[in-house]
């Protein structure tokens, strides 16, 4: 090994050391880890290869730019944006990117942002991409945003940026009530709709902006297309000239590689099936719901949010491993998620509930955690 190599490998075993290691691993067990909330990604049929003659072609090798702009991105651009409740949409190879584009383009050296301490990654490195002026404030605290936003900042505009429900917590943003603060204090609001996506929404199941009745009223709404509907790539709703600022300004669009035409088909596909079975949505929510009360009769602290995002904290990350390990060993798979994902001391199991999970697997999977818990 060079010089380097071994100050790598050192800092590798500080990992190992701190319990903070990752290692790649496949599939085990029944899934209580994955964000495919509504089950779609084990439907076979939603993913079937398309028909080459006559069918949308499988590749798109350029960028939108150039020569990988299709018939199919646009028309399929368009039906996102019906779905959303937005003018407009443009398309994004993830919500990483999406976020990125977002934040660095719209948002200037000049301005300011709110972000919510326990935002996205994405959205962090996107803000700090932006060299924005940054306030940073507590999860969640409407009087928080309200004391920053009575101070003027006249050097540029202020910009308030949240998660919908929140991916580590399953938490949710009062995205009403900040629209308000937004419109009275004359900012913009952007919301990342990830891991509501396709959950929320009596009408279109299209998220909380639209549970919330703020479509119209955020600046940019980032969505994903690779968590509760099951494939990949993400999008971003908003008004046809702030569309039409991102194809002119964001580099994470601009080079870019098209997405596959044959790519928006399944994703046509599981938005066609979910639509129409919105029970699915019910249903995850239900059985998330039925895992709590199960766990806490169990006598584990009932763990915080709504909706299928269930974390059970633990704290020390060794511990949490050991936990993981135990429960997978009994056919589930639960991950530990630890710092930096998530603050330090807050090491835990995010578990997500899906629409296709019995009662009696939720039922059993609350078990296990409950004995893991107490054999740690």
């Amino acid at each position: 090994m060079t010089d380097f190599e071994r100050e790598l490998d050192w800092r590798l075993q500080t990992l190992i050391d701190a319990g903070l290691h990752r290692k790649l691993a496949c599939p085990q067990g029944i899934d209580f880890c994955s964000n495919d909330y509504l089950g779609l990604s084990r439907i076979p049929s939603l993913f079937e290869n398309p028909q080459l003659n006559g069918g949308p072609p499988p590749t798109a090798p350029a960028s939108r730019l150039l020569r990988g702009n299709t018939e199919y991105h646009r028309a399929f651009e368009n039906r996102l944006a019906r779905f959303k409740g937005t003018d407009d949409a443009l398309l994004f190879s993830s919500g990483y990117q999406a976020n990125l584009a977002v934040l660095t383009t719209l948002i200037g050296p000049d301005d300011r942002v709110l972000s919510d301490e326990l935002n996205h990654a994405s959205i962090i490195d996107g803000v700090r991409l932006a060299r924005s002026k940054r306030v940073i404030f507590p999860h969640l605290d409407e009087d928080a945003v309200e004391c920053e936003l009575r101070t003027p900042h006249s050097e540029g505009r202020t910009f308030l940026v949240t998660e919908s429900m929140f991916s580590m917590d399953g938490d949710i943003a009062p995205l009403d009530r900040y629209a308000r603060l937004a419109e009275r204090y004359g900012v913009e609001l952007i919301v990342d709709d990830a891991h509501a996506t396709g959950l929320y929404g009596d009408e279109r199941g299209s998220g909380l902006t639209e549970h919330f009745g703020v479509e119209k009223r955020v600046l940019a709404v980032v969505s994903t297309f690779g968590k509760a509907l099951g494939v990949f790539g993400a999008f971003v709703g908003a008004s046809r000239v702030v569309v039409e600022y991102l194809i002119n300004r964001a580099r994470p669009f601009i080079f870019t590689t098209a997405q596959p035409p044959f790519l928006l088909k399944a994703i046509a596909n599981s938005l066609d099936y979910a639509a129409r079975h919105p029970e699915l949505r019910r249903r995850t929510l239900a059985l998330a719901l039925r895992f709590r009360n199960r766990l806490e009769a169990l006598g584990v602290d009932r763990p915080g949010g709504e909706g299928p995002i269930v974390p059970v904290v633990i704290g020390d990350a060794t511990r949490t491993v050991e936990t993981a390990r135990l429960i997978q060993a009994r056919g589930f798979d639960v991950r530990a998620i630890r710092p930096p994902t998530v603050p330090e001391g807050t090491a835990r199991l995010r578990i997500s509930v899906h629409a296709d999970h019995s009662e009696a697997q939720v039922d059993g999977l609350a078990d296990a955690v409950a004995q893991a818990l107490s054999a740690v």
